[in-house]
């Protein structure tokens, strides 16, 4: 077994020296101190005075030797010009057409057909109103109406109408002056109350409406009705003075489409006094019952 030779023990000695030398020469960070530094006197640092740095105030901004007048009313309407109203809403024409019925009735006499509409044009204050409504019965015309009316708005919910009413049937044609009230009342009941003046001073008053309960968004039920009153007696009209009409019915739609809405339901009709008289003169019933089918349409 071979042995190292042994270090000489003079080289391992003056090693550990060198080691020890320069550990005594490194310089101390945490210990180091300005008291080392020429010409500095112990205490000087802390008491040196900082004021000398300290920044001069800026200097404060010169008000305007000329003072901004307040702005007048003259200055305003200069500045901001008048604004007028939207033109796309305060002039615009609108119209609508509704033909509320438009129906088969199986009367006593035989087959009818019935119409009712409304149609208007024009803006949200002032409106031109056609009216009108009829039957034919076997293929003759036993009642036609029409009406033309202006309407102008009272309220968010009422027209004040007047024109002119022309019966074509029954019996030979005859003019009216017609002056109402058209509108929604409470709770969405359409109504209508028209008042004429006639040929000969005969005079008249309508009452009509009608209310749409919702079943459902599509299924609806409308109940409506009709009053006419007369001032006199018109044998040749079959018309007695009073009350001479009354009609109720109640129909319910189904809405297809908004505008397209087929229905079935029931009319009844009664005529009063010396018009009942004068419809069993004719051979009428004064009180019949109708089963209705039609359809609603709006364009």
């Amino acid at each position: 077994m071979k042995r190292h030779p042994a270090a000489p023990l003079p080289g391992l000695l003056l090693g550990l020296g060198l080691v020890a030398s320069t550990a005594n020469a490194a310089p101390d960070p945490v210990g180091m101190h300005h008291r080392g530094m020429p010409g500095m006197a112990p205490g000087a640092m802390s008491a040196m005075d900082h004021g000398a740095h300290d920044l001069a105030p800026a200097p404060a901004r010169e008000r305007s030797r000329t003072p901004i007048p307040t702005p007048t009313e003259a200055d305003r309407r200069a500045a901001f010009a008048e604004v007028s109203g939207h033109g796309v809403h305060d002039q615009a024409i609108n119209s609508l057409w509704l033909i509320n019925q438009l129906e088969y009735q199986d009367a006593d006499r035989g087959s009818t057909l019935a119409w009712e509409t409304n149609a208007w044009i024009g803006g949200d204050i002032d409106r031109l109103w056609l009216r009108s409504e009829g039957e034919r019965n076997d293929g003759r015309s036993e009642k036609i109406e029409l009406e033309a009316l202006w309407g102008h708005a009272i309220g968010p919910w009422w027209d004040l109408v007047g024109g002119v009413r022309q019966d074509f049937k029954p019996a030979s044609p005859q003019t009216w002056a017609a002056i109402g009230l058209q509108g929604m009342a409470l709770y969405n009941f359409e109504s209508q109350v028209t008042a004429y003046l006639g040929e000969g001073g005969q005079t008249a008053l309508r009452l009509k409406g009608d209310y749409d309960i919702l079943l459902s968004n599509r299924l609806i039920l409308q109940p409506t009705a009709e009053i006419n009153l007369y001032g006199r007696n018109d044998p040749e009209r079959g018309l007695g003075s009073g009350l001479a009409q009354a009609e109720v019915g109640l129909r319910l739609r189904y809405e297809l489409d908004r505008q397209f809405a087929p229905y079935l339901g029931v009319a009844w009709n009664r005529s009063y006094g010396h018009s009942a008289d004068y419809a069993r003169a004719e051979g009428d019933k004064p009180s019949e019952a109708r089963l209705v089918l039609g359809v609603r349409l709006w364009f």
